[in-house]
């Protein structure tokens, strides 16, 4: 079947020309109506167009952006396979970050989920709507580890975890792909950003950054990688320079290290006019030398500014730039479009899919991805009699709950949290007191005098995350602060539901919270979940994906850091007081924290046999490793058991603690289960800066439990 397929490039290459081999490296931008429509559809005619992208500004996430319009997407296949002298059909891409009508929780959400399965799942809904209007390729999953929670676009990513990611950038491939991507719900998908892009310096987007090889290999590359081993069709590189070097021109990373290191076969398409930023970033002078040293690198197609359509096959004329580069990277897109199927089935039919399954899957997701963060004295859940006074700038926003990077979601069809409230406690005698103005000053007293328990919905705007959206402060707002100030003196219960797109610094409101629960930017279903969890219809079992911190200014402050040379970590309370002067420097919320309405206790660790050769490792054996978890409380609930490992001694200095794998289990109230990891030469291993994965000899701690400070621990050895 490869072979067929390689067979069909080839004939496919011999008749073209220069010309519409160029056209096929060449992605433009919609809108497409009026004159403009007309312009475009004579550039398909003319075999100048590979790819339409369907919006009309790089940061569509924030912008509004035209609906999907089939009719219109038919008419320029129509052109392209009918009119075009080589008749190949071109392919749309659209900004299907985590939802198309049925908008999923952002992904740094959906990661804290730990539940992969349920996200494929989700990704699988999504890619019917989108593919059903007319979208054949989705510029997702973005898979950029991170950091630094000032950077708007984390809420794309899956937060700090390089295995995290791994397992999320795979579950989301397979669910937009599946086993063929050909088939009538499947779209192509795109891992981004290629390479290093969320480790911007200072969070400030585009922003240069500093990564050695070693970092690259153990904490960057990973997701990417998993992409690959998934099969992802596309790679979308990044704008950022890694040491010096924009990824937009380096063929270390986008020919050795993705083509030869990883294994990627599909075709790799630029950020949106990234060719045009090698002239700002100070590597090339003229539009002519950006395109070249794009090729030549190893970037296929050139996203909207032309560089590539104005200048390439003059390249070639002059014999700057081989033909057969360009030979190279066409093969590459045409290997998706025949994959894709567009050459059988160019136009896009619409059909019937089940809305209300997709919702129903957005709400599974949103139950299992929000985190409750806080519960003193079990106030949560809510009982159902309760008087609730609602206050808030959150408490009847619909758009913010969708989360940024939403081009096809309805705001009308979005419930609010009030909303949400009222309908949970429909039928009960419960109430929800709510104002419609801000609540500011005596107004929120009033409403505050009424009730029995106070909840705040507070958070962050859409408008404050994703691209260009960067914060300096990531704090709660004053007014929000000093909201929840207000409602703390009234001396009743008072509890802080949170819906954000990145994890705000809380340590200013906390105290004045007697519950706190993370709600997101969840999606379609966010409000709906939010009521439930907090009347105990659902009981939380979402983690943090990412570590939650008391201060800004605590930024980088993650949990699979190396130790300190004086062994001042304050992560891990090594001398906290010794990182700073002013505050203790340990997490608000640390990695994989979550809390739950009932209570879970996990035994000790038991493995049969400690210590094995690395002869044997490197065979296959494995250390079998079990704890016994109990459901103790008096809910049915989902508990992730999570594993970390320690290397105490190795040739370079390694994590204090890292993630290597995890299952998430359902227990009825007072039953108890035996859960089994295997851990092996590929958890137990490093990549050095050249890339080459080793295990060395000695001994590792085992950590196993409900988040990453666990101290759950067995000591195991590998002999040389």
């Amino acid at each position: 079947m490869q072979n067929d397929l390689e067979l069909k490039i080839d004939e496919l290459l011999s008749r073209m020309t220069l010309r519409e081999k160029v056209g096929q490296l060449v992605q433009v931008s919609a809108p497409i109506d009026g004159a403009g429509k007309e312009r475009l559809k004579n550039r398909v005619r003319n075999g100048s167009v590979g790819s339409v992208i369907l919006a009309f500004s790089s940061t569509a996430g924030n912008d509004a952006q035209r609906d999907t319009e089939v009719e219109v997407y038919n008419e320029l296949q129509r052109v392209a396979v009918e009119e075009s002298r080589m008749g190949i059909p071109v392919i749309f891409g659209r900004d299907v970050i985590h939802g198309h009508r049925t908008v999923m929780p952002i992904p740094l959400a959906s990661a804290g989920s730990f539940n992969p399965e349920l996200v494929e799942e989700c990704y699988t809904c999504v890619a019917k709507e989108a593919a059903n209007d007319g979208v054949q390729w989705a510029f997702s999953p973005m898979v950029d580890v991170c950091h630094d929670p000032r950077w708007g676009r984390i809420i794309e990513g899956p937060g700090e975890d390089p295995y995290l990611a791994s397992v999320m950038s795979r579950a989301i491939v397979k669910g937009f792909q599946g086993e063929d991507y050909s088939q009538k719900d499947r779209i192509a998908a795109c891992v981004k950003h290629y390479l290093g892009y969320g480790a911007s310096e200072g969070g400030r987007d585009y922003h240069r950054t500093e990564l050695s090889d070693y970092s690259l290999y153990n904490l960057i590359l990973p997701p990417f990688r998993a992409a690959v081993d998934a099969g992802v069709a596309t790679v979308m590189s990044s704008f950022n320079d890694i040491n010096g070097q924009p990824v937009t021109s380096s063929k270390k990373y986008l020919t050795d290290i993705l083509r030869g290191y990883l294994g990627f076969n599909g075709f790799v398409v630029s950020d949106w006019a990234a060719l045009a930023n090698l002239r700002r970033q100070g590597v090339a002078e003229t539009e002519a030398e950006c395109a070249a040293m794009a090729l030549r690198a190893g970037l296929d197609m050139d996203m909207v500014d032309d560089y590539y359509f104005n200048h390439l096959a003059a390249l070639v004329n002059s014999g700057e730039v081989p033909e057969a580069l360009v030979d190279n990277a066409v093969r590459n897109v045409l290997r998706v479009k025949l994959s894709k199927g567009l050459f059988e089935n160019p136009y896009t039919r619409k059909g019937e899919y089940d809305r209300g399954q997709h919702l129903r899957k957005a709400y599974e997701l949103a139950a299992e991805s929000m985190v409750l963060l806080k519960n003193d004295n079990h106030i949560l859940p809510l009982a159902k009699t309760a008087k609730i006074a609602l206050a808030g700038p959150l408490k009847q926003e619909r758009r913010a709950l969708l989360g940024s990077w939403v081009l096809d979601g309805k705001e009308e069809e979005t419930q609010h949290f009030y909303e949400a409230l009222q309908n949970a406690l429909g039928g009960c005698e419960g109430t929800v007191i709510c104002n419609t103005d801000d609540l500011a000053d005596d107004a929120a007293e009033k409403v505050f005098a009424q009730s029995d328990v106070i909840v705040l919905a507070l958070g962050e705007s859409h408008l404050v995350s994703g691209e260009r959206h960067s914060l300096a402060d990531i704090a709660l707002t004053e007014h929000q602060v000093s909201l929840a100030r207000r409602a703390h003196n009234t001396g009743k219960p008072v509890i802080g539901v949170v819906f954000c797109g990145r994890p705000l610094a809380l340590q200013i409101a906390e105290p004045y919270l007697d519950a706190i629960l993370c709600a997101w930017h969840c999606g379609s279903e966010t409000a709906a979940v939010a009521a439930d969890l907090l009347l105990g219809d659902l009981v939380p079992s979402g983690k943090t994906a990412i570590t939650f911190l008391k201060t800004t200014g605590h930024i980088p402050l993650y949990y699979n850091a190396t130790s300190g040379a004086l062994a001042n970590n304050g992560y891990y309370g090594q001398h906290p007081e010794d990182c700073y002067l002013d505050i203790p420097a340990q997490p608000m919320y640390p990695f994989g924290y979550g809390l739950s309405y009932t209570r879970f206790t996990c035994s000790p660790i038991h493995c049969e046999k400690t210590d094995m050769t690395w002869q044997e490792l490197k065979a296959g054996a494995c250390f079998r490793l079990s704890v016994t978890l109990c459901n103790t409380g008096a809910y049915d609930g989902k508990e992730t058991v999570q594993l970390y490992i320690r290397d105490k001694v190795a040739s370079v200095m390694r994590p204090i603690r890292e993630l290597k794998a995890f299952q998430k289990v359902f227990l009825s109230a007072g039953d108890h289960c035996r859960i089994d990891f295997s851990v092996g030469y590929d958890q137990l291993g490093f990549y050095r800066e050249n890339g080459e994965y080793v295990v060395e000899p000695g001994a590792f701690e085992i950590y196993i439990g409900d988040n990453c400070l666990t101290d759950n621990c067995l000591s195991i050895q590998i002999n040389p």
